[in-house]
């Protein structure tokens, strides 16, 4: 690995682990499963196409990069979705043809579904007939096969049952009621459970999902599981390692993932790709303010042939943003177990995350995978300390003034008895990442609880 990959509570909403049990949802956002917009349904609605078009005309540095890709003759990774992306901004019919070329012959994969959708959608002026006729046979039988239980089968079957609204009722009408009777609800199921079941590396597709649905249907999702949800910006942010990636491009940041090895990039591309679309899709929510000021930097804007085309459709950097220097440093999900600490905002800080039931630090360039079953030394992250309590049940906390202290590898969703000095002895239970969160005790402070 390379080398050089080597806490002020601004807003309430950004104050770590204080987590709400969330209350009940309404039981569906969504009155009507009828589509009633015209072409384009996906993503490029009047006020997108606009900005794309005035960032065309004012030639901004995003714009530059895919214009200078496209003309080059550069091969784009996802060439449909390029091309149709081109044409439908600036009017070049013949990356519009190219794109329903390439959507005729293309497989039926998640991605090339996802991509023959958008060309079906973005290109319908430019499709003879019988090309209309072929590309909506295609994405007919992709329609027809087995679903799998993939955020990005989920978001690629939603995208072409909206894209053949108007044209294959019957598909479409299954399509989306396949969506939300059952990929939805089981989904929603498993988050009212208490499982995060949308994995980091799957939460570009579900904020397409998130798009399309309310472009076309007038309803949030989100709404069903308002705290998920409400902690998820915040989270995604903390879950990427400190140090940036220099790739050939541009630099990255690398998203946590299970396990060690050498950075997946495209991965990395389409977890900024997921932050640029939750600010574009509720760009006045502090959050979203907050992600802005992490994502308007141009030393990771993306200029490859995988990510400019991304860049450009989702970004918007006309949108305020605030500092995330101001975001707490701590963020830790107590209904779902999840927790993310950094010791502060440099590129070389110490980082612990609980990553899908694995405890993995971050130190030097190095992710070391932790075993919070074995009793080793606490770990002081300057904002938190994190303690290993399967067999040493009693602690001192660091000499400091104040110490918010995590101990990790004890059993999930079990009571524990707490006591601290000077205090009463009390009863606090673990979350379902086996975490015991204590806030806010002062230094050189004794810990013993069974």
């Amino acid at each position: 690995m390379r080398k050089a990959w080597a806490a002020l509570a601004l807003l309430p909403f950004l104050c770590p682990a204080q987590t709400p049990v969330p209350a009940a949802a309404p039981e569906s956002p969504i009155e009507s499963l009828t589509v009633y917009t015209d072409h384009p349904h996906l993503f490029l609605r009047p006020s997108r196409l606009k900005l794309l078009r005035r960032e065309r005309d004012r030639k901004s540095i995003r714009w530059e990069q895919f214009d200078l890709l496209i003309r080059g003759g550069a091969t784009m990774l996802e060439p449909g979705f390029a091309a149709a992306l081109y044409y439908r901004v600036s009017d070049d019919k013949v990356q519009g043809h190219k794109a329903i070329e390439w959507a005729l012959k293309s497989t039926n994969s998640d991605a090339d579904v996802r991509q023959a959708a958008l060309v079906f959608d973005w290109c319908q002026e430019l499709m003879t007939p019988p090309e209309l006729t072929a590309l909506a046979g295609r994405l007919e039988r992709a329609l027809s096969a087995k679903p799998a239980s993939t955020v990005e089968n989920e978001r690629s079957r939603l995208l072409a049952g909206i894209a053949l609204v108007g044209h294959s009722p019957k598909a479409s009408d299954a399509a989306l009621s396949d969506f939300f009777n059952r990929a939805w609800k089981q989904r929603l199921a498993n988050l009212r459970a208490g499982n995060a079941s949308i994995p980091l590396d799957q939460s570009f597709a579900f904020y397409e999902i998130l798009h399309a649905v309310r472009d076309n249907l007038n309803g949030d999702l989100r709404d069903q599981d308002a705290h998920y949800f409400k902690a998820f910006t915040i989270g995604h942010l903390l879950a990427n390692y400190p140090a940036a990636f220099p790739a050939a491009e541009s630099e990255f940041r690398i998203p946590a993932k299970m396990g060690t090895g050498e950075p997946d990039l495209r991965t990395a591309a389409l977890a900024r790709t997921a932050e640029l679309a939750m600010v574009a899709f509720d760009a006045n929510a502090p959050e979203s303010q907050v992600l802005q000021g992490w994502l308007m930097n141009d030393r990771f804007l993306m200029r490859g042939t995988f990510g400019i085309p991304y860049e450009f459709l989702w970004a918007n950097p006309y949108q305020p943003g605030l500092s995330y220097y101001h975001v707490p440093l701590v963020f830790h999900d107590e209904v779902f177990g999840r927790l993310y600490v950094r010791s502060n905002w440099e590129d070389s800080a110490q980082w612990l995350g609980f990553v899908d039931g694995q405890l993995q630090l971050f130190d030097d360039g190095k992710i070391t995978m932790l075993n919070p079953d074995i009793t080793r030394e606490p770990l002081d992250l300057d904002e938190a300390v994190v303690f290993f309590g399967k067999s040493t049940h009693r602690f001192l906390t660091p000499a400091k003034e104040v110490v918010d202290v995590f101990i990790v590898g004890l059993e999930p969703k079990r009571l524990y008895k707490v006591e601290i000095d000077a205090e009463e002895m009390r009863e606090e239970r673990t979350d379902p990442g086996g975490i015991l969160y204590l806030k806010g005790l002062r230094g050189s402070t004794g810990i013993r609880f069974e």
